[in-house]
């Protein structure tokens, strides 16, 4: 299949002999995203950019990543006009508030939510987990996720790349069982479940195996031992159970 504008990404995450090629492909939209909010772009400077992050906000964990970006003015004037609509949004939630003065001191926490539960709270909640960056990484990755999908099917050197990749973090394992039966059917979808099935059974064996010996390292018998590829295997296999990269370096602003 000749290669595509779109299709290039999947394809150098494919290459990269990653644990898993859609953290990889993940990280690049992370970054590329910082980039568009905080970098040289100076997207937060127009309007319609600002608008959306006043509307969306963000996560904490995103909140984190921004301040460890720097460029403490865009991050200053972001934060700016969105403290203001999350204020304009407390009156207005405030104005017609009333607790229910229901339960008290010893009150038994049920950790259901009741009916016509309390609206700030709610409101807290929804605020807090409200994310321009999430919202970003969330649309673009479900495009290489169907991207993925729409060259496994037309694409035998890709299907072949798939098998023979070093399989995928659980978390994005799970997405791809998920659409692959949105995605596939009949024969195809078979061959494709068991095909991963295998990729992910021989790849968490080699990184359990990895992570073996990168333990008995320590055993002061094994210490003029070859590494092998065990050096980098605790934080491999972080990756491989939760995803992402740990022992990455902070991304910062250029």
């Amino acid at each position: 299949m000749k290669e595509k504008l779109y299709t290039i990404p999947l394809n150098d995450a494919m290459n990269e002999n990653d644990e898993c090629p859609f953290c990889f492909l993940e990280r690049k939209l992370l970054q590329k995203t910082m980039d568009f909010v905080l970098g040289d772009s100076s997207s937060y400077m127009e309007s319609d950019m600002r608008d959306k992050t006043d509307q969306a906000g963000f996560c904490r964990v995103h909140t984190k990543m921004m301040f460890d970006y720097g460029n403490s003015l865009g991050n200053g004037l972001i934060l700016q006009t969105h403290l203001k609509k999350v204020q304009e949004e407390l009156r207005q939630q405030m104005k017609g508030f009333t607790p229910s003065g229901k339960g008290g001191l010893f009150k038994k926490i049920t950790g259901k939510k009741s009916e016509g539960g309390n609206p700030v709270a709610e409101w807290a909640a929804k605020r807090d987990r409200s994310c321009f960056i999430c919202d970003q990484l969330k649309e673009e990755f479900a495009c290489y996720v169907a991207t993925f999908f729409f060259m496994y099917k037309k694409d035998e050197a890709f299907r072949t790349k798939a098998k023979e990749c070093k399989g995928f973090c659980i978390p994005h394992f799970g997405v791809l069982m998920e659409e692959a039966e949105k995605e596939l059917s009949g024969a195809q979808l078979t061959d494709f479940v068991a095909s991963m099935d295998q990729v992910m059974e021989q790849n968490l064996q080699r990184i359990q195996e990895e992570l073996t010996w990168f333990v008995d390292k320590f055993d002061y018998r094994n210490k003029d031992a070859d590494w092998g590829n065990s050096r980098d295997a605790l934080q491999r296999t972080m990756q491989k159970l939760h995803g992402g990269y740990p022992a990455d370096p902070v991304y910062r602003h250029k």
